[in-house]
């Protein structure tokens, strides 16, 4: 199928199901939907980053700190984690990605895109092997790795709102 005929849940502002719409439609008319961010971990703590593919319909050839994507319709934001960690990652058994935190992401652009975004950790201990049609590149880096590229590479914008929430979320404690 399509990635753009995926059909999503359309949301309100307190993330209530008004409609279902294609994801093409979503994006093109700046549909609130749903989506679901995975930070992963490896055995040693390094986070997975990756490239995504030119072909992605949003932030294509961007680096990202996650792995994730929309939640399908009537699917769970749980759900959707696990799907979508396994997916990327090219696994099977991963075990159920941790729910950290939920926030409504608005990208300020013209399209005036907004998604609300469930924010997951994971380990994966398994070999990976990331699906081709959404990652370019991958490797697990160290925290101090990832702080050394964070102004180098163009990273998704979504990823890296998720990213600032994360770390002000565990400062926090």
């Amino acid at each position: 199928m399509n990635p753009a005929d995926e059909i999503l849940d359309i949301v309100d502002e307190h993330d209530r199901v008004v409609t279902q719409a294609p994801r093409g439609q979503a994006y093109a008319e700046g549909l609130r939907h749903r989506c679901v961010f995975i930070q992963v971990r490896d055995a040693q703590g390094r986070l997975f980053v990756h490239r995504r593919t030119a072909t992605k319909l949003v932030f294509p050839a961007l680096y990202d700190l996650f792995v994730g994507g929309v939640v399908g319709a009537g699917e769970s934001y749980d759900e959707a984690a696990l799907r979508e960690a396994e997916e990327e990652l090219g696994v099977s058994g991963l075990p159920e990605p941790a729910f950290l935190f939920k926030f409504l992401y608005q990208d300020g652009g013209e399209a005036g895109l907004g998604w609300w975004s469930a924010v997951y950790e994971v380990r994966c201990d398994l070999p990976v092997r990331p699906q081709a049609e959404e990652v370019q590149w991958h490797a697990f880096l160290t925290d101090e790795e990832v702080a050394a590229r964070l102004p180098e590479w163009e990273w998704v914008p979504d990823g890296m709102a998720a990213y600032e929430r994360l770390r002000a979320f565990r400062a926090a404690g």
